[in-house]
């Protein structure tokens, strides 16, 4: 990325109207940062309270074995997976990782723990380890029982594809009637 240089007196005016509303654009070399304002015509289906928001956008560009480890460890934070459910969902992205496509993806996957791991594979961890891992997948949503040893997967945690969105939304906490309350006022 080239910079140019700021010459502070010879600097492009605009009195008339703010550039920002339309939105900003930032690229550097393995990132882009956009940011805007959500229209104020967004509902707050709760309250019925039109709201609006900034929303700052950062797209970042990594290799494939950093991409898969960001996306694992951003399921992790969203989903605050215990140390064990980490664990075993990295195994599981793996066979899935593995397993066949069928119409450009695949809707489930074989686990079958034998010999010490998991598909023939070998895992560092015992198999009570893995199905309290398992247990817990189950329970957060990731994985449905299909058959024996075979799960539905969330499409939207197991995918093959090359690009995640992580969206977090931060609401200022208010007090009602002596209580903290999300988002209300």
């Amino acid at each position: 990325m080239s910079r140019t240089s700021i010459n502070l007196r010879k600097l492009d005016f605009s009195p008339v109207e703010n550039p920002f509303l339309e939105g900003s654009e930032l690229r550097t070399r393995y990132k882009t940062v956009r940011t805007r304002t959500a229209p104020r015509d967004l509902m707050d289906p709760d309250t019925g309270e039109v709201v609006g928001q900034s929303v700052i956008h950062v797209i970042e560009e990594k290799d494939e074995e950093h991409f898969v480890k960001v996306f694992a460890e951003g399921v992790k934070a969203a989903y605050d997976l215990s140390r064990t459910g980490y664990r075993v969902f990295q195994a599981v992205l793996t066979e899935y990782q593995r397993s066949k496509m069928t119409g450009g993806y695949s809707d489930s996957v074989n686990l079958i723990w034998f010999d010490d791991g998991l598909n023939g594979h070998s895992l560092d961890m015992s198999d009570r380890t893995f199905h309290n891992g398992l247990k817990e997948l189950i329970q957060k949503g990731f994985l449905k029982p299909k058959l024996p040893n075979q799960f539905w997967v969330n499409p939207a945690l197991f995918f093959k594809g090359d690009r995640v969105a992580f969206l977090r939304e931060y609401r200022l906490r208010s007090v009602t009637n002596g209580h903290r309350a999300l988002g209300r006022s």
